[in-house]
């Protein structure tokens, strides 16, 4: 009994180390596979990743070393020529109205600034009391007169029908004809009083010039005013208005009678158009500069006496016009990037003209054949290569 529970014992044992000693070997085997496995998919990753980086970077760096910018060869187009000033709005024809004659007590006013008025229209009474009585008086006086001279000339014609029966003498009709010649000057005197003192009274009304426009209005009812008292009122003749454009000798040289103006009020986006009338002949020696007069129609945001802003065009000329995008500037002034031989950025410096919504024109500095940088001028630099690409023009 003993014996063969032994036996079993040792082969119980036997058996169970051949079992562990067979599963060890697989589960190496199963670990070095995994590893295996791993390894194989990191060199994989490692080849693929170095192998696109050492080609990505190479074609992006050649790309960013040659950009693409758009170029455009601008030629030479007829762009006219303007100055630009600066001015005050006023009429233009500026006609003070004050008292004309001896003055008195201003007894009505009856127009406002902003009025239009009519020659000789009444714009302000004065008081005439004291000329009417006078008048009144002259106007006695003259058929006085008149009675005296027809008195006269009845008795120089009795005279007459007696000096030929002989009852009066010559010298004695002569002297009726003297007495009657003198009372028929007498009657003009009397007449000639009354009307200068009917023009005097008709000068206390204040009548304006002209037709035209109440600029200012400078009195009132009860004030007593005379010749000395200066202008009660301005007008502007037939509402014509003007700016008065402060040029340079310089700027006025090139300019002639008749030139179109844009004139732009301070505080205003309107626009009008206008025409230079006259250029002041003289040169202020101080300020060094001189009056162009731009002729302007009426409008209520024109106001004498306002700032505005004026674009006369003094010609035309021939250049080339860029976009606005193509110019820059720095502490050496306007320039502008073009593409030259070997496909390599230059630097041109330029003289700029009138800006409008077509371009800058270019007064100095370029030909108009050369390919101009439209955009991104300010991302390159002077010698950088480009790939220039044309921009279609609009058609």
């Amino acid at each position: 009994m003993n014996y063969e529970t032994g036996v079993m014992g040792n082969d119980a044992r036997l058996l169970t180390g051949e079992a562990g000693a067979t599963a060890r070997p697989r589960r190496t085997l199963w670990l070095v596979g995994a590893a295996a496995a791993v390894a194989l998919a990191g060199g994989a990753w490692y080849a693929t990743s170095h192998g696109s980086a050492k080609s990505d970077p190479l074609d992006n760096g050649n790309k960013q070393q040659v950009p693409s910018v758009t170029v455009e060869i601008p030629g030479k187009r007829l762009i006219d020529r303007e100055i630009a000033a600066t001015g005050s709005l006023a009429a233009r024809v500026d006609m003070p109205v004050g008292v004309a004659g001896e003055g008195g007590e201003v007894t009505q006013v009856l127009v406002q600034p902003g009025d239009w008025v009519r020659a000789g229209q009444v714009l302000a009474t004065i008081d005439r009391s004291v000329q009417v009585q006078t008048q009144e008086s002259l106007a006695a006086s003259i058929a006085v007169s008149r009675a005296d001279a027809r008195l006269a000339q009845a008795e120089l014609d009795r005279a007459q029908q007696l000096v030929d029966r002989g009852f009066i003498s010559k010298a004695d009709l002569d002297r009726r004809t003297a007495t009657r010649d003198a009372a028929l000057a007498r009657v003009k005197v009397a007449e000639a009083q009354l009307s200068e003192t009917r023009a005097r009274t008709g000068r206390l009304f204040v009548r304006a010039p002209a037709a035209g426009l109440v600029l200012t209005r400078s009195v009132e009812p009860g004030q007593v005013v005379s010749a000395g008292s200066g202008t009660l009122f301005r007008l502007a003749k037939d509402g014509e208005l003007e700016m008065r454009a402060l040029l340079s000798d310089t700027d006025l040289l090139q300019l002639r009678t008749g030139a179109r103006a844009q004139v732009t009020p301070v505080g205003d986006t309107r626009v009008f158009s206008g025409r230079v009338w006259q250029i002041s002949p003289v040169i202020d020696p101080q300020t060094r500069q001189g009056v162009a007069r731009i002729a302007l129609s009426y409008d209520t945001s024109l106001r004498p006496g306002g700032f505005a802003a004026a674009r006369i065009t003094s010609g035309t000329s021939e250049a080339p016009l860029v976009p606005q995008s193509a110019v820059q500037s720095d502490d050496k002034g306007n320039y502008l990037y073009i593409v030259g031989a070997k496909n390599q950025i230059e630097r041109r410096d330029i003289k700029t003209g009138p800006v409008s919504d077509a371009g800058v024109a270019v007064l100095n500095g370029l030909s108009g054949n050369e390919q101009v940088v439209m955009l991104a001028g300010a991302f390159l630099n002077p010698g950088q290569k480009v790939v220039p690409v044309r921009r279609k023009k609009q058609g």
